[in-house]
This record gives C-alpha cells, structure tokens and sequence, in this order.
C-alpha cells in the first residue's frame, strides 16, 4: 500500500521559511516522479514544483520561482519542499503527489498518488 505522508506545515509570518517534508512508503521511491500541489479555501488544486525521478529536473509555478525549492533523499524516501520568502497567497493545504517515472506532468489527474496534505498559513 502507498503511503504519502506530509509534515513541516504550520503558522508562519509573512517573509518566514517553512520546510515541507514527505515520507513515501509502498512504492519504488527512485522510480517515481514526486511533486507538491496546495489548494486554498474555494479555488482549484494547483501545480507548486515536481522533481523527476532521477532527481536531475525540477520544475515550478511560476508563483513560487525563486523563492520555493523541491528535492529528494533517496536513502530515506523522503522529498522536501523548502518554502522561503512566503506570502499570505502561500496560504494552503499542500500537498504532496507521486507517479511512476516518465514525463513530469504538472496536473494533478496526471497522479497516482496523494498525500493527506498540511496546512501552511501565512499571517501578514
């Protein structure tokens, strides 16, 4: 069984850092694309950043260039979103996604898996 399983979310002040992690278990974690999506109150769930399987591409929003990282251990099957310079429009469930390797697609129909998700909420 697939387990995806987010942690590091939390309350942070407008221009904090926050470290998102997530814990897969249940697949061939180096043969599967990983990604974050965040969905806030009343709007669509929407693409953050993906990393590919072999961990040499990462992709992002253009929302969070440059201020957002995505990457991957594989020792503990473990990928991690590092959020810096956030803003109150950062507010959102994020969540983290998993698919067998291949294109890296930033839909979430694209997905096999899903975690729980974890609430990030930015006070201005």
């Amino acid at each position: 069984q697939v387990q995806l399983v987010e942690s590091g979310g939390g309350l942070v002040e407008v221009g904090g850092s926050l470290r998102l992690s997530c814990a897969a278990s249940g697949l061939s974690f180096s043969q599967h694309t990983m990604a974050w999506f965040r969905q806030a109150p009343g709007k669509e769930r929407e693409f953050v950043a993906a990393i590919s399987w072999s961990g040499g591409s990462t992709f992002y929003a253009d929302s969070v260039k440059g201020r957002f990282t995505i990457s991957r251990e594989y020792a503990n099957n473990t990928v991690t979103l590092q959020m810096n310079s956030l803003r109150p429009e950062d507010t959102a469930v994020y969540y983290c996604a998993g698919r067998p390797w291949g294109v890296v697609p930033t839909t979430p129909g694209e997905f096999n898996y899903w975690g729980q998700g974890t609430q990030v909420t930015v006070s201005s």
